[in-house]
């Protein structure tokens, strides 16, 4: 990068705080996606040999039902202003809402959580989170359904990351070490538990482990280093942090 490139960075941070800096390029890179999806191009970020997991099923039905009240409003405003000036601008306002719905779906759709032939995990929310876990900071793995309460990226005090989707989380990584991660509006935390939502968890489970979906599992070896094991827990009835 240029020095003038950089001062220039520099002084724009200095005037924009992160949070703005974040929500900006949010939008940016969930338009990006937007335009990836509607002309099917392959997934941000996923190589030929790498395994993707999508993670929309939960919140796909609720997307559109948004997108559908989204418009019914933009009609019936359209209908019940009487006033031109205000019409446009909340026409302008409207239709922003609708694409701006599409584009948080689709960044969601475009930007799968990642399996890398190394073990690497990226786990990803859209646009909005994304988080490198390297197989070396990975003590286990495990199929977990579980439906903690609280935002979409929640931290216990204990550690324990949620990032969850229609209500729900389905794997569980624990790690060797603590990992830093950036929360949406760019605030720094550490976690040393993660666990997310994957539509097929056990084929990410088996991506990362090495094993083939449905095959039999041989016994756990001893925890050593960056050892990662299949373990798989009932549903849980109650969410929250243990």
């Amino acid at each position: 990068m240029s020095p003038v490139r950089a001062a220039r960075r520099e002084a724009l941070r200095g005037v924009v705080p992160l949070p703005v800096r974040r929500l900006l390029l949010h939008e940016l890179r969930a338009g990006a996606s937007l335009g990836r999806w509607a002309l099917r191009r392959p997934p941000h970020g996923v190589g030929a040999v790498d395994h993707a997991a999508p993670y929309t099923g939960p919140q796909t039905a609720m997307m559109y039902g948004l997108l559908f009240v989204s418009l019914i409003e933009t009609v019936g405003l359209a209908v019940l202003i009487p006033w031109p000036a205000v019409h446009r601008l909340v026409l302008v306002l409207d239709v922003y809402g609708v694409l701006l719905v599409l584009a948080m779906h689709a960044a969601c759709v475009t930007r799968p959580h990642v399996v890398h032939p190394d073990g690497t995990l990226r786990i990803r929310y859209g646009a909005l989170f994304d988080l490198t876990v390297p197989p070396d900071a990975v003590a286990s793995v495990r199929v977990e359904r579980r439906y903690p309460e609280g935002r979409l990226v929640s931290l216990s005090e204990d550690g324990v990351l949620d990032l969850v989707v229609g209500s729900q989380t389905t794997v569980t990584v624990e790690l060797a070490r603590p990992l830093t991660f950036h929360r949406p509006l760019g605030a720094r935390a550490r976690a040393r538990v993660i666990r997310f939502h994957a539509d097929d968890p056990r084929a990410l489970v088996a991506a990362m482990t090495g094993a083939e979906p449905g095959a039999p599992r041989p016994p756990p070896p001893p925890l050593t280093g960056a050892a990662a094991l299949i373990h798989e827990t009932p549903p849980a009835t109650t969410g929250g942090a243990p």
